[in-house]
């Protein structure tokens, strides 16, 4: 196969603006520059509500978003976590393809703001984001939310927290999460696969902006642990059923299709879905990208109809 045009398009703007590499420059510029991937996401559409509110963890706080759709309710949930290599990303860079995936899946949607590393190393991200989930199953029906029809999913390094707290909730007694969703998840800091050594480079998403953020989240003797490497987990049974996304011109698309691999080894069904022609981060550009557009519906189709059995 050969690259999507709008995705080529988008690496020859990238390499026609001579834009710095991710590990060639600080957090706080990697940072700036992520708000530009708001703009990606196309016409962000209008939902019922839209609520700010905030989860406490360990002696703090982290912020949350919650997206309700229209209708009486109560609804199904969606917990979401974004991706930006645990170092950067929030919630405004994911607010568009969320409102899309509120109304499509006709569901509440929680986006969750967990906190980033280098000021927050590993195990923090995952643990912030097992808080929330627990937080919204015991409190969202205030929100008209169903705590009994809970979904978790992220995007890259938010499809890894979601895998992670998927193993959390299972090894800790609950809460009781119902679907996963994985959009080109992390699953193996080992990075030895076809994929890395195939995609490595030229694709938006590098071996050494891997490197970089790797580096900066975890220390190298905690990269085996099942809750940073879920592919390495021993026990893949009783996990909740899922769709994993891939992109074929990703680093990231074969442990991403051998964690779904694992699963239905597992009994546990997992649905994968590859774009061809695809990059890293596509999901995030729906407004340039008509595959990042389909994405996000698959998404909240898919949702849709899992919650309705």
């Amino acid at each position: 196969m050969t690259l999507d045009p709008q995705a080529k398009s988008f690496l020859d703007q990238l390499t026609q603006a001579e834009a710095p590499a991710v590990n060639e420059l600080t957090v706080e510029q990697n940072r700036a520059s992520t708000d530009k991937f708001k703009y990606l996401g196309g016409v962000a559409e209008e939902v019922a509500k839209v609520q700010n509110t905030t989860v406490s963890v360990d002696d703090t706080e982290i912020n949350i978003r919650i997206y309700t759709p229209e209708g009486t309710g109560p609804f199904p949930v969606f917990i979401y976590f974004h991706g930006g290599g645990w170092v950067i990303g929030d919630l405004d860079v994911v607010d568009t393809p969320l409102r899309a995936i509120t109304n499509r899946a006709e569901a509440i949607v929680v986006s969750v703001d967990y906190r980033l590393a280098p000021e927050h190393r590993f195990p923090i991200a995952p643990e912030d984001c097992y808080a929330a989930t627990k937080w919204v199953y015991e409190n969202i029906s205030k929100f008209n939310g169903d705590p009994d029809h809970i979904a978790i999913g992220g995007d890259s390094a938010g499809g890894n927290l979601a895998a992670v707290v998927s193993l959390m909730a299972k090894d800790r007694g609950g809460p009781n999460i119902a679907y996963q969703v994985l959009i080109y998840p992390a699953t193996d800091f080992a990075k030895d696969t076809p994929s890395h050594r195939e995609n490595g480079e030229g694709y938006f998403l590098t071996k050494g902006a891997m490197d970089w953020f790797a580096n900066h989240y975890i220390n190298e003797d905690q990269k085996s642990l099942p809750y940073a490497s879920p592919l390495l987990a021993t026990d893949f049974t009783n996990l909740p059923p899922a769709l994993v996304i891939t992109a074929e011109f990703d680093p990231l698309r074969d442990e991403g299709e051998t964690y779904a691999a694992r699963l239905n080894e597992a009994g546990v069904p997992a649905e994968v879905t590859r774009y061809d022609g695809m990059i890293h981060g596509f999901f995030w550009m729906a407004g340039i990208m008509r595959q990042g557009q389909k994405a996000v519906e698959q998404v909240g189709n898919w949702l849709k109809k899992s919650f309705k059995g």
